[in-house]
């Protein structure tokens, strides 16, 4: 009598097994659903992985259609990433006053590159050079060749941001004489030399202190 009630209180071997097998599709479907997740997840990263891709194509063919044409004429010219724009093209001898057709190159550039520089961590950088030629000495305007080149640079950097560049995006600088992209031993080389380039620089990351 007491082994029959002993063998109805034992848990019976397939009500075990049947938990065991419940137990192993909760799990199943949780690393499934985590699995579907993932790559859901995966999916979304990928499409917008491609859309900023696509929008800095965008971007970048845009500058490169508006840079074609004065290329193409030889107003400007492109080195490593820098667009350098010919003196004459900008500014008469000596002189830090745009000339109207300085003027219009630079209005059919200012939305294509800040249009580039969007969501980007970089900056435009319009630096001002000058050839070997020391300032004459009846020029009332510049002391120096770095003070003419840092106000020619000034006078664009002013250009683009009244053609629509964010102040914030923008910055002038200055390098006299010094790094000439020809030899001043003719005309022809410091024509060359007399120049301002634009070039994206990246930004300056704050540091906690």
């Amino acid at each position: 009598m007491s082994d029959l009630q002993d063998s109805n209180t034992e848990t019976p071997v397939w009500a075990i097994f049947g938990d065991l097998m419940a137990a192993l599709v909760g799990v199943f479907v949780l690393i499934l659903v985590w699995v579907i997740g993932y790559q859901l997840e995966l999916a979304r990263d990928l499409a917008q992985e491609t859309e900023r891709r696509q929008v800095e194509q965008q971007r970048r063919q845009q500058l490169e259609d508006a840079l074609a044409g004065p290329l193409a004429e030889g107003r400007i010219s492109l080195r490593d990433g820098r667009i350098g724009i010919s003196g004459s093209v900008l500014f008469a001898l000596n002189s830090a006053d745009l000339q109207a057709e300085g003027r219009s190159l630079l209005a059919s550039l200012a939305g294509p590159l800040q249009d580039y520089l969007a969501q980007r961590e970089e900056l435009l950088m319009v630096s001002g050079f000058t050839d070997d030629l020391p300032i004459q000495r009846d020029n009332r305007y510049f002391d120096d060749n770095w003070e003419l080149s840092a106000q020619r640079a000034l006078t664009v950097t002013r250009a683009l941001i009244e053609e629509g560049m964010p102040a914030s995006l923008v910055f002038a600088s200055a390098f006299g004489e010094q790094q000439p992209v020809a030899a001043n031993s003719d005309e022809a080389g410091r024509a060359r030399n007399r120049r301002v380039e634009m070039a994206p620089v990246p930004k300056l990351k704050n540091s906690d202190s």
